[in-house]
């Protein structure tokens, strides 16, 4: 690659006058632009050294590839004259060029706080919908399945035990995730969660019920009746609580020095939060809590399949504003009052408007006849959109045409009046996809098949005839597709440089990694914090912020292992590198260690993806 004239390039296309400030990680250019419109999209689009672009958090992002990146920042930098910046500082530069959005920020602490609970949820809520199959009665007979066989009693109310745990006491997991994300000490949070589900107070499906009949005891201090109501169940009232107890212990730390603060501030912060929450912030949240999904609730019972159809036809679009992370916080507290909602039901929409989306992506695949480019992005991303990841899939494919996105809109909406229709709703969380069945009650499974089955054939069929006469002609000539990273590849094999839990690279909440612009391969969930050579070769890209490092293999196959996501805005914190760019290594060797906790502290993710991102693979397909 010719770094200068790459980076004239971009400069032509973006625009000299139209750059801010630019910075580069370990794969791509950052830059802050005044006018986005202005850039010239398709000459980026189709540059043959390019990977691809993408604009997020303020941060026009052009995808260059590791090693390349360093010099094609440097002599862009030269022509353009701009500004330059750490990612840190590029980051501050973002969020002062342009105007916040309190709703996107809301939506932010939301993601922050239940991503790191789905695990959990989801095996509770399959755990419950395996209960739900052996206690359901209609579903194989008149009787349930622990009727007809007794001796599976026991299983059954293990596995509901098991089931139930994460919902019981989901205060106490909000309280780790929201305390962290509020700068606390999630210790500190899972005991203010675990103070709201003291088996001493009203169970909180009961507090309703206490306050009717006039049953609920009170504390008495110093006149003011205080309710003994306890959270079971609850979100809102729980993230409140996390905010007051992590402010109030930040405040303590500032003000309190040494052995006075190590001693008393988690006893101050505990005691005061225990009293704001019982007497103020609780009640008032559990109101608002409880009026947002009677809301919903009330929306679907009102208009029945017409609400579901209304919402299946947006939630694409939704997906799009980044607000669909704020539902596992509403489909939570549906799940958790189940008896009173009767299940989730943006969960079945959600895999409507999944499927509906990958299907247009796989009719693009049938229409990008000759760009393999395109070609490979749709089939990766239309198959993980089946199985409920999709953003590579909209924003990778559909968008980029438009047609796709809105065929893709009416055929979500239409399966999801057929939802509604037969009533589907959910009785866990789950893989919004094609195999969410797993999710809902099997006396459900006919209606929700069916609405799946719409959804693809609608999709695919409309797309494909609408798009065989509107297509636009690809600019991009005929590309072979990266290759996968796999030891099952001809000639090619290494170790994996990490310990961990392998997973599919399209699963990598990244698009540049999850859409295959670094090129295909895959990523490990670490199990330790340390990393080896997968092969012997040469270390090619070893970054100061030691967050990744490039190695090109004897073989000539060229590897990025790059450590979490965003991890570059460490700037080095919490990483320690044993090697230097240039060097020899053998595979085993230790190219460097990182803090999990630092990471996880800081908000990143610790997914290490592994792309290939070269095509000189010995024993490679042509």
């Amino acid at each position: 690659m010719d770094h200068n004239k790459v980076a004239k390039r971009i400069a032509d296309a973006v625009g000299k006058d139209n750059i801010v400030a630019a910075a580069h990680c370990a794969t791509r250019l950052r830059l802050v632009i005044k006018d986005v419109k202005k850039i010239n999209q398709d000459a980026l689009d189709n540059d043959s050294d390019l990977k691809g672009t993408f604009n997020a958090n303020g941060q026009y992002q052009i995808i260059v590839g590791p090693g390349d990146v360093n010099g094609v920042y440097d002599e862009f930098v030269k022509i353009t004259g701009v500004e330059q910046a750490s990612t840190a500082d590029l980051k501050k530069i973002a969020a002062q060029s342009g105007k916040r959005n309190p709703l996107m920020d809301l939506v932010k602490v939301l993601s922050d706080i239940f991503v790191p609970l789905i695990p959990a949820l989801v095996a509770g809520g399959l755990l419950m919908a395996l209960n739900n199959i052996l206690t359901g009665e209609g579903m194989f007979g008149a009787k349930s399945l622990v009727e007809m066989f007794p001796q599976i009693t026991g299983l059954a109310e293990m596995i509901n035990l098991m089931a139930s745990a994460p919902f019981a006491f989901l205060p106490i997991l909000i309280g780790i995730t929201a305390t962290r994300r509020f700068g606390g000490n999630e210790i500190l949070g899972a005991a203010a969660g675990m103070m709201l589900v003291m088996p001493s107070l009203v169970n909180g499906y009961n507090v309703a019920e206490a306050v009717a009949t006039g049953k609920m005891p009170t504390w008495d201090l110093f006149g003011l009746s205080v309710a003994q109501a306890g959270y079971q169940g609850q979100v809102l009232p729980v993230i409140g609580v996390a905010f007051i107890l992590a402010n109030l212990e930040k405040f303590f730390h500032k003000h309190l020095k040494g052995a006075i603060d190590f001693t008393f501030t988690p006893m101050l912060s505990i005691i005061l939060t225990g009293f704001i929450t019982f007497i103020v912030v609780g009640p008032v949240l559990r109101i608002v809590s409880n009026g947002i999904t009677d809301s919903l609730t009330w929306l679907v019972t009102t208009f029945g399949f017409i609400g579901y159809g209304v919402f299946g036809t947006f939630y694409s679009a939704i997906v799009i504003t980044g607000l669909h992370q704020s539902f596992p916080a509403i489909e939570t507290q549906l799940l958790a009052d189940v008896a009173k909602t009767g299940g989730d039901f943006i969960f079945p929409i959600a895999a409507a408007s999944n499927v509906a989306q990958g299907a247009a992506t796989f009719a693009i695949y049938f229409l990008s006849k000759g760009d393999e480019k395109v070609r490979a992005l749709a089939s990766s991303s239309g198959a993980s959109a089946m199985l409920g990841i999709t953003e590579p899939a909209m924003f990778g494919v559909n968008l980029k045409y438009k047609f796709p996105f809105f065929i893709a809109l009416g055929s979500a909406g239409i399966s999801s009046l057929v939802m509604g229709l037969f009533q589907v709703m959910s009785s866990s969380l789950g893989p919004a996809g094609i195999i969410g069945f797993i999710a809902i009650p099997a006396n459900k499974w006919v209606g929700f098949f069916i609405a799946i089955a719409l959804s693809f054939v609608i999709a695919f069929t409309a797309t494909l005839a609408y798009g065989r006469s509107h297509m636009p002609v690809s600019k991009s000539g005929n590309r072979p597709a990266n290759l996968v990273v796999t030891e099952h590849e001809a000639g090619f094999e290494v170790d994996a440089p990490v310990s961990g839990h392998l997973i599919q690279l399209s699963d990598v909440p990244d698009n540049v990694f999850s859409t295959g612009m670094m090129g295909k391969g895959v990523a490990i969930e670490p199990s330790d914090g340390t990393i080896y050579a997968p092969a012997d070769g040469e270390i090619t890209v070893a970054y100061q912020t030691k967050h990744a490092y490039g190695l090109t293999t004897d073989d000539g196959v060229e590897i990025l292992i790059h450590i979490g996501l965003d991890t570059v805005n460490l700037e080095g914190q919490g990483f320690e590198s044993f090697v230097t760019q240039g060097q020899k290594v053998k595979k085993g060797d230790k190219l460097g260690t990182f803090d999990t906790n630092t990471i996880k502290k800081a908000g990143h993710q610790i997914i290490t993806a592994i792309p290939k991102t070269s095509d000189s693979a010995v024993g490679a397909p042509a």
